[in-house]
């Protein structure tokens, strides 16, 4: 399981291919996998959104996030999870997140990348703040996920 947040732009699609390819250890072990990959929004309250910077605390927050992934993990099963999550300056279209799971079937593939998802949008201590047309602000919650 990997947690990884970087400050260079993100590209989920080459993250995932590389860590298909390191998982060696057992070709075929699993059946299902899903995936989520999460966008910066030009638009947030009903305001344009020019840009955003994202913070986060080092240490605490990859400490958060792994204990979000093996809670995760334990309660779906999942044989494996990848989670790399942007952070610095990030322009609208940009990706920001990609969560990753891999397990024996489908169902708990979905539910186990949602719930690490949505833990990790709702607990992890990333700090939001958007450019907008008149200045900047801080994003005080995030949009709810069910």
């Amino acid at each position: 399981m990997k947690v990884e947040i970087c400050e260079a732009a993100l590209d989920p699609w080459v993250e995932l291919t590389a860590y298909e390819r390191s998982r060696t250890d057992r070709p075929g072990g699993y059946g299902a996998t899903a995936v989520f990959v999460g966008t910066m929004r030009d638009f947030n309250e009903g305001d344009e959104v020019r840009g955003m910077i994202l913070e986060y605390y080092p240490g605490m927050t990859e400490r958060q996030l792994q204990r979000m992934v093996a809670e995760g993990a334990e309660r779906w099963e999942l044989d494996d999870v990848l989670v790399v999550h942007r952070v610095g300056t990030l322009e609208p279209g940009e990706p920001i997140v990609l969560v990753a799971v891999w397990c024996a079937h489908r169902k708990e593939a979905f539910e186990g990348c949602r719930q690490i998802m949505e833990e990790l949008k709702s607990k992890a201590p990333f700090w939001k703040k958007e450019q907008l047309e008149e200045g900047c602000r801080w994003v005080e919650k995030n949009t709810a996920g069910y």
